[in-house]
């Protein structure tokens, strides 16, 4: 097993609470490294776990985890967790992972999983789009889909990911999450292989030739992955080819290095919207 072998990595560092008596990693710590990495992993899928697991109809069992080790992690190690999924059957699913540092590997795994109800928990066939998303990642192939539209396209099912980030988890009131707006302003969506909406963001006219961006929202458990990169990118796109010159955007300034990342340049001063400090940014579009 080598690192060539993966193209999904997790990184963590040995913390002092995993060390034993021997001043090595404690055997039954990499297990959780392997379960850890499983996490980001559904991220790299853009599936929340939870939910995607209720549209599917089951929930996944572990059934077998077997581990065999090759050397020795020590504290303060910087680790590189290898997945994937090596070999989907009719209701099992087989996960292989490494452990690295550098290039060496320190232990490899296999974690072989069931689809099952979760009720009775007796199994039951491996949906196709699950099989269709291991496929497709495992592949390098894209697992999302960006679209730009109307409301009438995507308002639907934009309304619950803008309910659970900016009402729920921000405390924003509803009445500043939703405007009239929004039935004149160009959409763009990211949305997974179970059609979930996973993030969203919107356009509208701000002045003659300048578009102003904003409600971006990214599903919770799936931030870090690039999703909110794909919608402002194609918001940004989508200026251009109606041949704006400048985008801007009032960015919560936990995020202006998001926004600086993409050319934005910071305009003005510091403000306060709906309770959060916010950074007016600029992007000028070339002619």
């Amino acid at each position: 097993m080598q690192r060539s072998d993966f193209r999904f990595f997790h990184r963590l560092r040995v913390r002092w609470a995993e060390v034993d008596m021997q001043h090595i990693v404690f055997n039954a710590h990499y297990l959780m490294y392997l379960d850890t990495a499983m996490g980001d992993y559904w991220r790299a899928l853009a599936l929340p776990y939870q939910e995607s697991m209720v549209l599917l109809g089951g929930d996944m069992y572990v059934k077998k985890s077997t581990l065999e080790y090759h050397a020795s992690a020590r504290y303060d190690d910087t680790l590189h967790i290898g997945l994937r999924c090596a070999r989907v059957g009719n209701s099992s699913m087989v996960f292989e992972g490494g452990i690295f540092r550098g290039d060496t590997l320190l232990v490899s795994g296999e974690l072989l999983y069931v689809f099952a109800d979760p009720t009775s928990q007796t199994s039951r066939p491996v949906p196709d789009a699950l099989r269709q998303v291991f496929a497709q990642f495992e592949a390098g192939q894209a697992v999302t889909h960006t679209a730009v539209g109307k409301w009438d396209d995507w308002g639907n099912r934009i309304t619950p990911l803008r309910r659970a980030v900016f009402v729920d988890e921000q405390a924003i009131s509803e009445v500043l999450v939703w405007d009239e707006a929004d039935a004149s302003a160009v959409h763009a969506v990211v949305h997974n292989v179970l059609g979930q909406v996973v993030a969203s963001g919107r356009m509208v006219v701000e002045a003659t030739g300048v578009a102003r961006i904003g409600r971006m929202a990214t599903h919770q458990m799936l931030r870090g992955g690039g999703l909110g990169l794909l919608v402002l990118r194609a918001l940004v796109q989508a200026a251009r080819q109606r041949g704006d010159t400048e985008v801007m955007l009032h960015a919560q300034c936990s995020a202006e290095g998001f926004y600086l990342g993409e050319g934005f340049a910071r305009r003005g001063e510091v403000f306060v919207e709906a309770g959060i400090a916010h950074q007016e940014m600029a992007l000028v579009l070339a002619a």
